[in-house]
């Protein structure tokens, strides 16, 4: 998992909960890495999982709730950080439709060991978008939290409901509907 999610998953957590739960969450990890990230570095996704978890532990919020919020945050963090993605879109379903055949294909340039999830889009009517997330590593309520980012960030209410397509959560689908 490159860096820069780490970096802003730490930067989050600072902002929402302090620089002592970030320590400790740090320090109750056992991470690898010992929690020392770059953005443009590669580490394991097991200590994003070990993060979470321990955020969860030191804050009481439910995990999948941790994951969405941190999802949304990262899409605002994204879109800042790399605004040319941005430019031209005046719609959150048109943005969302451009993520496997344009984002994944330029963060793959940049990144060329990135292992991205993939994202199939469906436009069912112009109200409704279905999208189909698959990873391995089963990080599907980031993925809805960065739906709900890119709604937010184009000022747009939406309903989204989640469909788990297997049973370990690899690959889910989830419909958004505009309000």
């Amino acid at each position: 998992m490159k860096g820069v999610v780490f970096t802003e998953f730490i930067d989050m957590v600072e902002d929402k909960f302090g620089f002592t739960t970030v320590d400790n969450i740090i320090e109750n990890s056992n991470l690898p890495s010992g929690g020392a990230y770059t953005a443009v570095g590669t580490y394991d996704y097991h200590e994003m999982l070990s993060l979470v978890a321990n955020l969860h532990k030191e804050t009481q919020i439910g995990v999948e709730d941790l994951m969405k919020v941190f999802g949304e945050h990262l899409f605002s963090r994204l879109a800042s950080l790399y605004p040319h993605f941005m430019e031209g879109v005046t719609d959150p379903f048109e943005f969302l439709a451009t993520i496997e055949n344009y984002i994944h294909v330029e963060v793959k340039k940049l990144y060329p060991d990135a292992e991205l999830p993939s994202f199939e889009t469906e436009l069912m009517d112009d109200r409704t978008l279905k999208m189909v997330y698959q990873s391995i590593r089963c990080l599907s309520p980031v993925a809805e939290g960065l739906i709900m980012g890119c709604m937010k960030y184009f000022d747009s209410a939406c309903s989204i409901s989640t469909k788990m397509l297997t049973e370990k959560g690899d690959k889910v689908e989830f419909l958004i509907s505009r309000k």
